[in-house]
């Protein structure tokens, strides 16, 4: 069995720096007995707000929830149609599907991972037609929304995405699951606080990850944010015990908000420590491997906070087999692009219908990047993957 030289993520060592805060956090909750909503989840989305500059911010039980409950916040429902991404996550597009609408799907920037604003106008003007004033997609559902994702923690180019929606009438609801902290252009508006409701994951593994799953829901109007919090609370609303309409049981555990209470101060910290290590990335390619035709790194535009540092290499499976081989972990976002996925086989997409997602899904593969890595590691790596593309230079 290969020795572990490299680990493509290391929990551990964030949890080692932050032990004795995170107990005591998590025993505060423990000691006031308050597991569901309560004090601790409030405080927590007060300061995520002051954090985001954001007005309101819900705490709901996954990113995934986050989604579907923002959707359905829109209006989104059976008979409608949402036009997202095609390379991301499977939420950004199953729950898209869960509200019973049907997802359509754009293509990607080459450069960039994230939604192709041209294409997205290309698919509203050519395929889409209006009937009076209603916007209805190639198979006649009423289009209601785009969903953009802020892949990699990377802003897309969400003033074009939501002035576009502006345009034909769509809300937007952004997907920043992997983009805590990310700001378009270094200094503008946060991920997730643009479109009329901005989604956020906190799985362990991310930019802000707790210690089991949770995600929040932020919008900028009170009225928005209550129709959130209504549906996350089964639909209840105007008093206790009734219920307005149909809801899911949809909350972030005292408990998470505890642990995320913590990590939040150091979330600016740790996104500079990813952008440093991007660029010792960046360096090490030019020096070891010498030709941008052979690994298409990331380009490190304002505002990146790299949730993932992800290269395009060719004949990726067998590079990666090879990184495994010499103790390198790695890992493949995402192998089969969601318009071809079996899930959504009805929707009748085919092989070459979205090439650029496609040809990302081939290409692209994720090099160790957290807060902890160290130099050395990070020259292994780009060693290891010279080798395995027989292009070390001595």
């Amino acid at each position: 069995m290969t020795e572990t030289r490299v680990r493509f993520l290391d929990l551990r060592a964030q949890y080692a720096g932050l032990r004795a805060d995170i107990r005591r956090a998590v025993d505060a909750v423990f000691e006031s007995q308050a597991f569901v909503l309560g004090p601790a989840v409030a405080a927590f989305e007060e300061a995520l707000g002051r954090y985001l500059g954001a007005a309101h911010v819900v705490g709901v039980a996954s990113g995934t929830d986050a989604l579907y409950l923002a959707l359905r916040a829109c209006g989104v429902g059976p008979g409608d149609a949402v036009l997202t991404t095609p390379y991301s996550f499977a939420a950004s597009a199953t729950q898209i599907a869960r509200t019973g609408a049907r997802p359509y799907f754009g293509d990607i920037e080459r450069d960039s991972f994230n939604l192709d604003v041209a294409g997205v106008r290309r698919w509203l003007v050519d395929e889409c037609r209006r009937e009076g004033g209603t916007l209805r997609a190639p198979d006649g559902e009423v289009v209601r929304a785009i969903v953009p994702v802020h892949l990699f923690g990377r802003p897309c180019a969400i003033a074009a995405l939501t002035a576009l929606a502006a345009e034909y009438g769509l809300a937007v609801v952004e997907d920043a699951a992997q983009a805590i902290g990310a700001r378009a252009g270094g200094d503008g508006p946060y991920a997730g606080t643009v479109g009329r409701y901005g989604c956020f994951s906190f799985y362990p593994t991310k930019n802000l990850g707790g210690a089991g799953d949770g995600g929040c829901v932020v919008a900028a109007s009170a009225a928005d944010a209550g129709r959130v919090r209504s549906l996350a609370r089964h639909g209840a609303a105007g008093g206790p015990y009734r219920h307005v309409e149909l809801g899911i049981a949809s909350r972030l555990d005292a408990l998470q908000a505890a642990v995320l209470g913590v990590k939040l101060a150091h979330v600016d910290a740790w996104n500079a420590a990813r952008r440093r290590h991007a660029e010792r990335y960046e360096h090490l390619l030019a020096e070891v491997l010498g030709s941008p035709a052979v690994v298409a790194a990331p380009a490190l535009v304002p505002g990146h906070v790299f949730h993932q540092y992800v290269v395009r290499v060719p004949e990726r499976d067998r590079v990666r087999a090879a990184l495994a081989a010499a103790g390198i972990e790695t890992q493949v976002y995402y192998p089969i692009p969601l318009h071809l996925q079996p899930c959504f086989t009805a929707l009748g997409y085919r092989t070459g219908d979205r090439p650029e997602a496609e040809r990302a899904a081939a290409e692209s593969l994720a090099l160790p990047i957290y807060p902890e890595l160290d130099d050395d590691a990070a020259r292994a790596v780009v060693e290891a993957l010279a080798r395995a593309l027989d292009r070390h230079r001595a």
